[in-house]
């Protein structure tokens, strides 16, 4: 049986004194970040059985932080995965302790997702939202960041110059990725449907003006359809998806680029149109994981959450550290792309 490490094995791994060590352990006299840190890798390393304790003993240091969350929809698959993604990036945040506050918006009313922001904002360190840019918002968040809570926009981009920074993926190349695979995934050329959530989402409107940029520049032959404001409703989405394959027999494409998908997917399946549209959805959840196998979408494009969090947070911690306008003033992440043969 080999021998279980002692104190005299970590502190000549990790190049430290003994009385060093035991301060680390016990927690007495302030100790350098640096030599802490290095005490608890060296324990890791040879296997002491108190590494854990000395990570908790460098926590127990750390700044505290409330981060406060505006996301949309409760019910929503999506966004009950990012919650639970932001909770997992600020439980792991090496440089501080953190806690979330996390708050959902029904609907997508300017004033319902305000109240929420400036009851955060009262109890929080820094605050992070879902929004539609609305001039309604943006005074809010001036009003905020004046009370010096620096806020963050997620996934759709609002109150440009005054917030402190955007955070999501860079939705004029996801729309042009849209287009992409339609025109090369048709089998001729045709009309082209394409659904948006709200012309309030900065990041939606980004979508549709790459969508028609790259169909304009690249692919003239199709014809892009009027863009229909489905309100990110499984309802409207189905009924509109219905009519379109009702009105237009040479339809070949449809994009949803942003919630709403899963009435897409329904309308498709209940009419089973011969060819079947090129369907390109907006995330990856049970729902169009379930069409891509079976070849009902031909593509998702998806919000990396895990990384976007875990940069998301460290943003908002320097913010809170550092001052107002010391962090990027976007920061994009790569999106993922998801088709038949790889999900």
């Amino acid at each position: 049986m080999s021998k279980r490490p002692t104190i005299t094995d970590l502190a000549r791994a990790s190049g430290v004194s003994v009385a060093t060590v035991d301060r680390v352990l016990n927690g007495r006299l302030p100790v350098r970040e640096e030599t802490q840190r290095r005490v608890y890798e060296a324990a890791t390393g040879i296997g002491y059985h108190a590494a854990g304790l000395i990570a908790q003993r460098m926590r127990k240091e750390l700044p505290e932080y409330r981060l406060g969350f505006v996301l949309l929809r409760p019910r929503d698959v999506f966004y009950r995965a990012f919650a639970s993604e932001l909770e997992k990036a600020i439980t792991q945040a090496p440089g501080f302790r953190g806690t979330a506050v996390i708050d959902f918006a029904e609907s997508l009313a300017p004033e319902e997702i305000v109240d929420k922001l400036r009851r955060l904002a009262a109890s929080c360190d820094a605050v992070a939202l879902v929004s539609p840019d609305h001039p309604t918002v943006t005074a809010a968040v001036a009003e905020v960041k004046a009370r010096g809570v620096p806020v963050f926009s997620l996934l759709s981009d609002f109150a440009t110059g005054i917030r402190e920074g955007y955070v999501g993926i860079d939705n004029l190349k996801v729309g042009r990725t849209a287009a992409w695979m339609i025109s090369r995934c048709a089998r001729k050329p045709g009309k082209v449907a394409l659904l948006v959530g709200s012309h309030r989402f900065h990041g939606h409107e980004l979508r549709e003006i790459g969508f028609r940029a790259f169909f304009r520049e690249h692919a003239p032959e199709f014809t892009v359809l009027e863009t229909i404001v489905n309100h990110e409703s499984y309802e409207i989405t189905h009924e509109a998806v219905a009519g379109l394959l009702g009105q237009h027999d040479d339809l070949v494409g449809c994009y949803v680029a942003g919630g709403g998908i899963e009435g897409a997917i329904s309308a498709l399946r209940q009419v089973r149109p011969a060819p079947l549209p090129v369907l390109i959805c907006n995330e990856i959840t049970v729902d169009t994981r379930a069409a891509l196998a079976d070849n009902l979408a031909v593509m998702a494009i998806a919000t990396p959450l895990a990384p976007l969090c875990r940069e998301l947070v460290g943003l908002m911690a320097h913010s809170i550290e550092e001052g107002a306008a010391n962090a990027p003033g976007q920061t994009f992440l790569p999106f993922d792309i998801y088709l038949p043969e790889n999900i």
